[in-house]
């Protein structure tokens, strides 16, 4: 075990360096324990929410989607962005419903993330719904995807196996799998 002690690190100066429109990206002057100065790369982000929604199979309703920063197409739970006002709970259901076009009822916390702590305070609340209702998806105009069904059996062999790469679908069927005794 390391008892040494952390010094004080503190922000001294932030420079907002570009504002976009899901996060806003920043330049941190960082005084370090020896009093030295180092500039930080931050990126602010509103928060997100996500969901596991289980039909009545049993099954876990998917999204697979065009991620541009990897360049490649992933295998997700539904997620997205928190709006102005808008609380995790809440956020979730309405993705829920845009995404897959199902409502969820009876919606219970498995737990909260922060995405890339190093650099980014994106925190991402992760719920579960086994009670779904057939509604319409609303997606976003620039949101393309494809919905698939998945046992969870299947989803932690593709996490286990490389597949699923994603870290807010992978701690959200882990901790499913867990809470649930599966």
């Amino acid at each position: 075990m390391n008892d040494m002690k952390v010094e004080e690190i503190k922000r001294i100066d932030r420079k907002l360096e570009h504002k976009g429109v899901i996060v806003d990206f920043y330049s941190d002057t960082m005084q370090l324990p020896d009093q030295k100065t180092a500039k930080w790369d931050f990126i602010a982000h509103k928060g997100a929410a996500a969901i596991v929604p289980v039909d009545e199979n049993g099954n876990i309703i998917m999204v697979r989607q065009y991620r541009n920063a990897i360049e490649k197409y992933t295998l997700e739970i539904p997620a997205g962005a928190l709006n102005a006002g808008e609380d995790r709970e809440t956020a979730a259901i309405r993705e829920c419903e845009e995404e897959i076009g199902y409502k969820a009822k009876n919606v219970f916390h498995l737990l909260d993330l922060y995405t890339t702590v190093a650099f980014c305070n994106e925190k991402i609340g992760i719920y579960c719904s086994m009670e779904l209702e057939k509604s319409h998806q609303h997606l976003d105009e620039d949101e393309y995807l494809n919905i698939e069904r998945h046992s969870l059996d299947s989803l932690v062999d593709m996490i286990l196996t490389g597949k699923i790469e994603d870290a807010k679908t992978i701690s959200a069927i882990l901790a499913y799998k867990t809470k649930m005794g599966l």
